[in-house]
């Protein structure tokens, strides 16, 4: 196996767990930039199906879409090196911290700091979504499939698995549609 790739796999992702303060959705524009952008290890429709499908499997999004970009580049070690290149930092960085921080969470600088880090998340976030949206929204169909999963995740608490699986239910429905009428 390429240990140059399986140690590539694992410091890009040892970067993303590292400059990630907010976990799974902040994560999303980080693993973008690196794994599309930077690294050409995906295309940005594949890393919007890594993350559909990491939405609905056991697991935090950012590692499952590690452990499938790592296996496709690197087979199963691939796999491995990622997965666990994005896990490595928030493990040392939560064990060094986890007993510091209770002695200094009621001080307000540093109540100010995580109200400051999670506005911040909600603007990475936010970024991360229109730039997958302009990739995947690229026709009606697409925009009609937007926004039904849109109405009913503002309206329901309903588990992303069933947006999920009613998303391609519908895409399968539209797409059969479309070629019934041609």
């Amino acid at each position: 196996m390429n240990a140059k790739l399986l140690a590539q796999l694992f410091l890009t992702f040892a970067k993303v767990g590292v400059m990630t303060f907010g976990g799974g959705m902040a994560m999303l524009p980080i693993l973008q930039r690196e794994v599309v952008e930077d690294k050409g290890w995906a295309t940005d429709e594949e890393l919007v199906d890594y993350f559909a499908i990491g939405q609905c499997t056991p697991g935090i999004i950012a590692v499952n879409t590690a452990t499938f970009v790592g296996q496709k580049q690197a087979g199963i070690l691939g796999g491995i090196a990622a997965t666990l290149g994005i896990v490595f930092p928030s493990l040392v960085i939560i064990t060094a911290l986890a007993g510091v921080i209770n002695s200094f969470s009621h001080l307000a600088w540093v109540q100010h700091a995580f109200a400051g880090i999670r506005v911040c998340v909600c603007v990475l976030i936010f970024n991360a979504v229109v730039k997958l949206l302009k990739g995947s929204v690229k026709d009606w169909p697409a925009a009609l499939i937007f926004a039904a999963v849109l109405a009913a995740a503002l309206l329901t608490d309903l588990s992303p698995v069933i947006f999920v699986a009613g998303a391609a239910a519908l895409g399968i429905v539209i797409q059969n549609f479309i070629r019934r009428a041609k």
